[in-house]
Order: structure tokens, then C-alpha cells, then sequence
């Protein structure tokens, strides 16, 4: 399963499984797990660890060290990616910066072309990063979000789970759970195309409204207003408290906040 033209240096974990392409890279200390797929080209750095089923497509580089200046590269950290997911050509991850730290790609998760994961990023299951999408450090994407083409994520800014951002958007403030964002750090209303995909009853659906509603209060700071929601019971479903306590984490410590 590994092609006569391929580099698999001693001392790297090739599933007995796994295809590797002609001319692909995989260093000493990476892992590839069963059943991965690695195209004519695909890099797999010596920090890599590759779960079941991933598929690497040609020139993408997984592993590779973090554009951070202060960086040790003797630091022991790692880039995962887990099962099932497909990294298409040219996409980049980056292992992570601290000690033991460790960038993290989830199950199922479909990065498009020439896609960027930076250093110790978190990316949930399911999550859909599209065409040139540009993660900086630290960035989390909750489970199946979908962040579309070009689309800029500044460092330590959260897009929360069942999310969409729009092409060539600029996120520098926290993305809610199950918004539909654009522009510059806007919110067009929830994602309601893809929450009626995920098959959520109507009554889930208005108590998101609700949610929704409750967190942009005017004149009430978002974490003040989604505390005192909480604190009062006034959603009952558990998407609706998720979207609520969303507010009450984060580094960045602001919102996206609803077109005007």
C-alpha cells in the first residue's frame, strides 16, 4: 500500500492499511492510523497523528511548525485529525505552541482547499471549513459549523456549534452557536437552514429564537443578559441553554452582534 516513489522515513506509524501515494512525505514519530488514504504529495510531519479513515490529498501538510516567532521547535507538540475526516490539497494544520499542546482536528470534518488550521486551534466534529478558510491560533470551531470561503477567524475567537459564516466574512469577536454570520463580526439571525437540517423540532427552533432574543436585549451587555436568562429559566431546551451559555466563556470577551 505504500508506493515505491514514497518517503516513509524509519521510525514513522504506517497503518498496515493505509495508502501512500507516490512522492508523499511521512516523517519519522508521525502516525497514520488504519485505512488512511495519503495522495501523491501529501506531507505528514513527524508531530502528526492521524486517526482511522483520514484522507490527505495532495500538498497538503499536516504537522507542520506554527508561524508563532517565540516558537521552540523542540517543543513535544502535536497536530491531530480524527477519523474520517478529509483534508483536501494544499490544506495546512499546524501542530500546537505550548508545552504538551496540541492543535485538534475532530472526527468527520471536511477541510476544503486551501484551508489554514494554526496552532493550537480546536475544531469539533462535523465542522466544514471551505475553500482559503484562515483559522488563527487558538481559534475553536464547535461541532458542525460550516465557515465558508475566505473567510478570516482572528485569533482566540470562538464560532460556535451548528454555525454559518459567510464567504469572505471577518470574524474578530465570538460567533454564537447556531448564527448565521457575515460582514464584519454581524449576525444575519440564526441558521435556521441548517437547524431545520438537523432535524430540530419547531418548538427547539422558537425557543432558540427566543435564546436569541433574550442575549441581544437593548442596552444589556450579552453575558450580563444571557446570565440573567439562564438564572430566570426562560429556555427550557438544550440548545437553547448552550446558545445562552456561550456568553459566559471566551478569551476575546466580545460578540458578533445582529445586523442593524
Amino acid at each position: 500500500m505504500i508506493h515505491p516513489l514514497a518517503l516513509v522515513e524509519p521510525g514513522a506509524r504506517v497503518a498496515p492499511d493505509a495508502s501512500v501515494g507516490p512522492f508523499a512525505v511521512v516523517e519519522a514519530g508521525a502516525v497514520v492510523g488504519p485505512g488512511c488514504e495519503l495522495a501523491a504529495h501529501a506531507v505528514v510531519r513527524s508531530h502528526a497523528r492521524l486517526g482511522s479513515g483520514v484522507r490527505v490529498d495532495s500538498f497538503a501538510v499536516v504537522g507542520g511548525d506554527p508561524q508563532d516567532l517565540g516558537f521552540d521547535r523542540a517543543s513535544a507538540t502535536l497536530a491531530e485529525i480524527g477519523d474520517g475526516t478529509v483534508l483536501r490539497e494544499h490544506v495546512t494544520v499546524h501542530r500546537g505552541t505550548a508545552a504538551s499542546g496540541t492543535t485538534k482536528v475532530g472526527a468527520g470534518c471536511l477541510l476544503m482547499a486551501g484551508s489554514h488550521v494554526a496552532h493550537d486551534c480546536r475544531v469539533g466534529d462535523g465542522a466544514i471549513l471551505a475553500n482559503g478558510c484562515m483559522l488563527g491560533g487558538h481559534v475553536e470551531v464547535g461541532e458542525r459549523a460550516f465557515v465558508s470561503g475566505g473567510v478570516a477567524v482572528h485569533q482566540f475567537c470562538r464560532v460556535g456549534e451548528g454555525s454559518m459564516t459567510s464567504g469572505n466574512a471577518v470574524v474578530t469577536g465570538d460567533i454564537p452557536p447556531f448564527a448565521l454570520a457575515h460582514g464584519r463580526d454581524e449576525l444575519a439571525g440564526l441558521n435556521l437552514v441548517g437547524l431545520r437540517r438537523r432535524g430540530l423540532p419547531a418548538a427547539t427552533i422558537a425557543d432558540l429564537k427566543r435564546a436569541f432574543r433574550l442575549a441581544y436585549a437593548d442596552g444589556v451587555a450579552c453575558d450580563a443578559a444571557a446570565r440573567a436568562a439562564l438564572d430566570a429559566g426562560e429556555v427550557a431546551s438544550p440548545e437553547g441553554r448552550r446558545f445562552l451559555e456561550f456568553f459566559l466563556g471566551g478569551r476575546r470577551g466580545r460578540f458578533a452582534q445582529p445586523s442593524r
